[in-house]
């Protein structure tokens, strides 16, 4: 985010909405109910913090009048003014206007802005309310976006993308923490304050080519940013479809295209076009990202379009088709389901599930052979089935390693790979004598916080369509805890809760679900049903049978 001078008239404390007298010769509302009225906090129960910027906090709030629930942005007006954000506040508000006066029954996906007020400390902007929150919180609990959801949310942003550029505004910073869902899962584009504004009736003075060089100073997020705007420092339409690639292939893949540790690496990648498709990624998605991942903007896929016609070489891409788009907002959203390697080469495999609390509870053998039915059971068979092996999942390699590392690990897996055991068999003497013992002999009780340790195993550990080798420890507490074997570092923890569950997709592969997030793991020697056992036995010996 740049920083820049304020201009004259924030100085004395005014704010960027208008005088009452003057508000509606000033700049046209969304929504004029709300905005017919002289507005101050009072008339809004304000309720939880949904949202928190480098100056302003998002407040869930009700209008006592109708009990319409609003999200108000409220900026500090001292911090806007020393840290200059004066021109970002009035920019955001000159967009939100103009939007809301050139809405489209077509793409009504942007939050609206219904009105402003200010006090002596502060500015307020009710907005309407995202009730789904962001988009990115979804592409990390289930991974990735299979394909049909990844083709609708690709498919809404194409077209919010003409609608904006047909009014001559380009977003500058658009990312998956700045696409909304509202209350039926359609999206809503909102902060616009890195946003670029044309008009063919500006005229070139001295003040307005100024603020042009200064609206060219590097703007965005580093991950999504433009190579255009790293070398030049300019923008165009052009640099808003790069980032419609960055965010279809992070919602295939489950990670933006690039990403390193530090934002100087990242740019680098960005200039060189230093990234690369996991195995598993969509063939047509692919195609479409390397079309948009273009070093050159003038040689982007719909880069020469007319924005009014909604980037049609776009929509043609064989990636959209079946994709109805004058019908989009009048479409069910497909449901959220993760993208996962397929058991076959013509076949994907789906996890069906909406929240995680949807399993029956308990993993006894009858469950287990009704949730792996279909790999144990010939069901085109009247006759009865003869036993036999299920079909090997196609696995993904994991990311490489170093060959030493892969020796490595050989080694450890054939010393760590034991059945679980029963904490229920164990009395109080026994886990203490166990406890001691695998304080002397055990290499991962340094990771445990001195707990006894009820299985362990090597895993492949997936964030979308990326893997890494972990040593999984699951122990008392309960605690489950993921190591990288290699480096001997403490990576992570998958946090418990009652609302936990365990959900076998075959003797490979397993999910564990919680409130936040799907973690999807593999055994690469097929161990994927203890695994489920052991954790749903510590579940049900934790928290009791629900």
């Amino acid at each position: 985010m740049q920083h820049r001078r304020p201009r004259n008239g924030l100085s004395n404390g005014q704010t960027t909405a208008p005088a009452a007298p003057a508000a509606p010769a000033a700049a046209p509302t969304a929504t004029p109910t709300p905005a017919a009225l002289k507005r101050s906090p009072k008339d809004f129960i304000f309720g939880k913090a949904i949202g928190e910027g480098s100056f302003s906090m998002v407040y869930l709030a009700k209008d006592i009048h109708t009990n319409k629930e609003y999200a108000i942005k409220v900026c500090d007006k001292r911090h806007i003014i020393r840290e200059k954000k004066t021109e970002y506040i009035k920019r955001e508000k000159e967009v939100l206007n103009r939007l809301g006066a050139n809405q489209s029954a077509a793409a009504p996906f942007f939050v609206k802005l219904f009105c402003t007020f200010q006090d002596a400390d502060r500015l307020y902007f009710v907005l309407s309310y995202a009730k789904r929150g962001e988009l990115l919180p979804y592409i990390n609990k289930v991974g990735s976006f299979d394909i049909e959801c990844t083709r609708f949310y690709a498919a809404e942003i194409l077209v919010a993308l003409g609608h904006l550029h047909n009014l001559g505004i380009i977003h500058r910073d658009l990312k998956p923490e700045n696409i909304l869902l509202d209350e039926n899962m359609h999206i809503l584009i909102t902060d616009f304050g890195s946003a670029k504004m044309f008009s063919e009736e500006e005229k070139e003075s001295e003040e307005e080519n100024s603020m042009r060089q200064r609206r060219n100073s590097f703007v965005g997020t580093a991950q999504y940013v433009s190579p255009e705007l790293l070398r030049d420092k300019s923008a165009s339409h052009s640099s808003d479809l790069w980032a419609l690639g960055c965010i279809i292939y992070q919602m295939v893949a489950g990670l933006p295209p690039f990403w390193a540790r530090s934002e100087y690496i990242i740019f680098q990648k960005i200039l060189k076009l230093e990234y690369e498709f996991p195995d598993g990624f969509s063939p047509s998605a692919r195609d479409l990202v390397e079309k948009l991942l273009v070093i050159d903007p003038k040689q982007r896929l719909g880069a020469n379009d007319c924005p009014g016609e909604g980037y049609p070489s776009v929509r043609a891409h064989p990636f959209f088709q079946g994709i109805d788009f004058k019908t989009l907002s009048e479409t069910n959203p497909p449901p959220i389901y993760p993208y996962l390697p397929g058991t076959s080469q013509h076949e994907e495999m789906r996890s069906h599930y909406r929240v995680p609390d949807h399993l029956e509870p308990g993993l006894d053998d009858k469950q287990l052979t009704r949730l792996l039915g279909l790999e144990l059971q010939n069901s085109s068979s009247n006759s009865e089935p003869e036993p036999q092996k299920p079909p090997e999942p196609i696995i993904p390699p994991v990311v490489p390693e170093p060959q030493r590392k892969i020796s490595h690990e050989r080694k450890i897996s054939v010393t760590a790979r034991r059945r679980h055991i029963s904490i229920l068999e164990l009395s109080p003497e026994e886990i203490a004598e166990r406890l001691e013992k695998q304080i002397r002999e055990n290499q991962w009780h340094q990771f445990t916080e001195n707990n006894l340790i009820i299985k362990q195993g090597l895993v492949d550990k997936r964030k979308g369509l990326f893997a890494r080798r972990r040593m999984l420890l699951l122990t008392q507490g309960p605690h489950m805890y993921y190591v990288d074997p290699v480096n001997m570092v403490l990576k992570g923890e998958i946090p418990w809760s009652q609302q936990l569950r365990v959900e076998p997709k075959n003797f490979k592969i397993f999910f564990v679900h919680t409130p936040n997030r799907t973690y999807y793991l593999e055994d690469p020697e097929g161990y994927a049903l203890e695994w489920c056992k052991a954790i749903e036995e510590m579940r049900i010996n934790t928290y009791g049978v629900d």
